[in-house]
């Protein structure tokens, strides 16, 4: 039965998201309506593709009589529930919903879902590899969610026997009705507090992975980041956890003991692979391998399928992604730092003497654990963008006692690689890890961090 047909559809928000969710519902022969604050101008490349699908576009705003006869109120990932339009729909009793909530309650095969302030996309990029690797033909691995394509497109060729990896963002969080049938929550620090009112709101948001899986499920936790740990109380399953070191106190759970990474299920401890194997930097990113094998334990994946999942993986693009060598200086892109936090964990993978670049739109977060760090570990600071001043004042002037030398604030992004190009020496990395989302001068951290490579091979 399509319960679709014939249904009064409101998409907010012509992105990626609302974009894949009207090219869904149009074939389920839904009557959409898709509306955005751009204008037809803007969005003339995004509508060319939809002619003669029946789809009406409103652009332009977001007038209330867009609600006259819907039966239903989509919301893109980047709209916020505050929206009038989406606070007049509640008021009018207009069931709300986004693409993800639509595809778990579509999907036929069982879903992996993955959350977290940081490391989302790398811990299911990796664990989406060692399930490729685990799966046997015709069984196949779809990895997606809030990174590549929306899997609503793709909800009609999934199998049963198939495998949905899922990528959750707070936002895609906020309306989801449904729980993946095994939930990550990799960590919950400061972030998106632009958007939520407050942390308690954000954890809460983060937390509904959790909130409506049954006892059949699973839950992985990080027990070494408290904002993720705090959430056992909701696990109705079974539980497994990630962390640096071994726990006592646990039970089934992922850990490093020199020189390798283990795994405990049942009280019978397993050597799972040298860390060796892993070539990305930093304690975070080894966090990310810890939490996908957490992931495969909870699939039941054979070891070698780890294996063959991290050996060979670099990254991915805009996560400490190594860029160039220029005149003995390497540079690396980590445009995805949108939160302080996460530029603390980029400037901990270094050892190398550091000139750092950061800057663009601040999100209310807290700046002095970083800026302390950065007095600490950075040579210089080269700062850019709307929230350079906000966190040259974290900073304050450089003291004696302080291993970073100067602070230069700058208009762009393009200055600042023209300002770190004439600081770095020999042996110096020059990285761009923003703290700050790239709105004030780009459409997304992606295109930020292009930009940046692009500057970058032309020096």
């Amino acid at each position: 039965m399509n319960r679709f047909n014939g249904k009064r559809v409101l998409i907010i928000g012509a992105a990626r998201q609302g974009l894949a969710l009207a090219r869904y519902l149009i074939n389920q022969q839904a009557l959409v309506t898709l509306n955005d604050q751009q204008t037809p101008e803007q969005l003339q490349q995004v509508m060319q593709p939809f002619a003669g699908s029946g789809v009406e576009w409103a652009l332009g705003g977001h007038p209330l009589h867009l609600l006259d006869g819907k039966d239903l109120v989509c919301v893109s990932g980047g709209v916020p529930l505050t929206l009038p339009l989406v606070q007049a729909a509640l008021e009018r009793g207009i069931p709300l919903t986004n693409d993800s909530q639509i595809f778990m309650e579509t999907v036929k095969a069982p879903v992996v879902g993955i959350t977290g302030s940081a490391g989302k996309t790398t811990t299911t990029s990796i664990f989406g590899r060692m399930a490729a690797a685990a799966l046997k033909s015709p069984c196949k691995a779809w990895v997606g969610g809030n990174i590549g394509n929306p899997l609503i497109e793709f909800s009609e060729e999934i199998d049963a026997d198939d495998l949905v990896i899922q990528e959750f963002s707070s936002f895609q969080l906020e309306l989801m009705t449904t729980s993946p049938h095994i939930a990550a929550v990799l960590n919950i620090t400061p972030n998106h507090l632009d958007r939520h009112a407050d942390m308690d709101e954000y954890t809460r948001a983060k937390s509904r992975i959790l909130f409506h899986q049954s006892t059949a499920d699973i839950a992985v936790l990080n027990r070494e980041d408290m904002g993720a740990w705090n959430l056992r109380p909701l696990v109705r399953g079974a539980l497994l956890s990630f962390g640096m070191e071994r726990s006592p106190s646990v039970g089934n759970q992922v850990y490093l003991k020199d020189p390798n990474i283990h795994a405990e299920v049942e009280g019978k401890a397993t050597e799972l692979f040298p860390v060796s194997l892993i070539s990305l930097r930093g304690k975070h990113n080894l966090m990310n391998v810890l939490a996908a094998c957490a992931l495969a334990l909870a699939c039941d994946f054979p070891v070698e399928a780890m294996v063959r999942g991290i050996e060979g993986f670099n990254g991915v693009k805009h996560r400490l992604q190594f860029v160039r060598e220029v005149n003995g200086v390497r540079w690396y892109n980590d445009s995805i730092a949108t939160a302080p936090e996460r530029s603390l964990a980029a400037l901990q993978s270094f050892q190398e003497p550091i000139i750092l670049l950061l800057g663009g739109r601040d999100k209310n977060l807290p700046w002095q654990p970083l800026a302390q760090e950065v007095k600490k570990r950075a040579r210089h600071a080269v700062l850019f963008g709307e929230a350079g001043s906000k966190i040259a004042a974290a900073l304050g002037t450089p003291t004696e006692v302080d291993y970073l030398q100067s602070i230069s604030q700058v208009g762009t992004l393009q200055e600042a690689v023209l300002q770190a190009a004439r600081l770095a020496s020999q042996g110096d990395v020059v990285l761009l890890s923003p703290g700050c989302t790239s709105y004030d001068a780009f459409k997304d951290f992606e295109e930020r961090g292009e930009a940046f490579i692009e500057w970058v091979n032309h020096l």
